[in-house]
């Protein structure tokens, strides 16, 4: 029965602390107004830029997560290494984990439909090219191994390029015209959205051996192939590395490559060599991206011999591009956090002023309540509260101006995300740097002796 009597006289002083303190913001409005904009800023600041990285970390990684999950490119970066098509069915063998894989060429042609023409960029794959890059049909159907064999004139569109012909009705089974030569569409794309899977949705995908043709090539510049798993992935990337360091001739422990009657041959162990002009020993490098790795042959003294200093070959593990994207985004976002969050500093340091101010003006209403019964709690209590109303007031305002301010980012162009996580961090340091730089005004009031209060009246 004691406790809760004292239970129920808390509540009452609790209570009657927390209308005091209501009263106490209200009294003075424009000093009170002036510190809820302080905080408000701060939280505005927090949860606009930290949404505007969010945003930026989100669009990066949907940018490199658009070219497909577990994939691996092996792009040649001078004419002198490119690849022979049957490479990529070679790999596929050869490489433990990689299940499908695609020689990919790149071009442009004229295109002529009805009465319009223009030059659009193809992008030459085979059959397996959809799997590869987990990228679904919207209508028709995708070209078969037999088209690609048979060099045979079938396009499947982008999806900008299917909807732009016949404003939004289905393309497939109509013809144009590339360089001359009558193509049929056979389907059309999903949708990707704009800059992802490096604008497939304006591209025309032909079978590799047509684009050969149509570039007047004989071999391609990159083999896209794709792995069972994530682990398969990184021992892919591991193998092909090796691979290709042999057949550049930075493997000290295999043959030397070269070209055995002018045509592709075997070293005398058996490894296939490809044809290519002959390389000198530690004349040059592959790079490969993956989780630990670094470049084949580090330490030597010899470095990549291309104009500009880039590597001939590179083999990237786009998983670990989605990793790197990522973490590299996140510690951006933080930072903006980090320069944010100085301005709800100067907001809880703008509490502790008007606090400070407001005690020593109610020094005399200080004194009666403590002379007519009111103890060191409920003033501490009283003035706590002021405190967290004033930062709880401009946490929420500061919340709705952050959102308002990320929309207003969005409509000029602007990638942006609401974080919740941002939204959370931002009120609570809110709150509790109001409680924090309140503590000390309310300590002051607190121990106002009520003798010294009644004398200043």
């Amino acid at each position: 029965m004691i406790q809760k009597n004292h239970f129920y006289s808390f509540f009452i002083r609790f209570l009657f602390a927390a209308k005091m303190a209501w009263h106490g913001v209200l009294a003075h409005p424009m000093r009170s107004a002036l510190t809820i904009l302080g905080v408000a800023i701060g939280v505005t600041s927090v949860v606009s830029l930290m949404g505007i990285g969010e945003g930026a970390r989100q669009a990066v990684v949907a940018q490199f997560k658009s070219l497909g999950s577990n994939v691996i490119a092996i792009k040649a970066n001078d004419p002198s290494v490119e690849f022979k098509p049957e490479e990529a069915e070679d790999l596929v063998e050869r490489v433990e984990g990689l299940e499908m894989a695609t020689p990919v060429v790149n071009t442009k042609a004229v295109m002529r439909w009805r009465r319009a023409r223009g030059t659009v960029n193809i992008i030459g794959v085979n059959n397996e090219f959809p799997l590869i890059r987990d990228h679904a049909l919207a209508s028709g159907h995708f070209f078969t191994k037999w088209h690609v064999l048979q060099r045979s004139p079938v396009a499947v569109l982008g999806y900008n390029m299917g909807y732009g012909l016949l404003g939004g009705r289905n393309p497939v089974g109509q013809t144009f015209t590339l360089n001359g030569e009558t193509f049929r569409i056979i389907g059309v794309l999903a949708p990707k959205g704009p800059g992802k899977a490096e604008d497939i949705d304006d591209k025309i995908v032909i079978p590799y051996t047509t684009a050969l043709k149509i570039a007047g090539k004989k071999k391609v510049g990159e083999i896209w192939g794709k792995a069972n798993s994530t682990q398969d992935a990184d021992l892919a990337v591991v193998q092909l590395g090796r691979i290709y360091k042999r057949k550049l001739g930075l493997d000290q422990s295999a043959p030397t490559p070269g070209i055995i009657g002018g045509e592709e041959g075997e070293s005398a162990e058996g490894n296939p060599v490809y044809g290519g002009p002959m390389m000198p020993s530690k004349a040059r490098m592959i790079r490969m991206a993956g989780p630990g790795m670094s470049p084949p042959g580090e330490g030597q003294s010899q470095k990549p011999v291309i104009p500009g200093g880039e590597d001939l070959i590179t083999i990237t593990n786009l998983n670990q591009l989605v990793e790197e994207a990522d973490q590299a985004n996140r510690i951006m976002t933080l930072l903006l956090g980090g320069i944010a969050a100085v301005s709800l500093l100067v907001g809880g340091l703008g509490i502790m002023n008007i606090m400070l101010v407001s005690v020593t003006e109610r020094t005399e209403e200080i004194g009666v309540r403590r002379a007519i019964g009111a103890k060191q709690s409920d003033l501490l209590i009283q003035f706590l509260l002021e405190a967290l109303y004033v930062s709880a007031i401009g946490a929420i305002a500061g919340t709705a101006g952050g959102i308002w301010g990320l929309n207003v980012f969005a409509r000029y162009g602007f990638d942006t995300a609401i974080s919740f996580q941002a939204i959370k961090i931002a009120v609570v340091v809110a709150l509790t740097s109001g409680l924090l730089f309140g503590i000390y005004p309310a300590l002051i009031a607190s121990t106002v002796p009520p003798i010294e209060a009644l004398r200043r009246q």
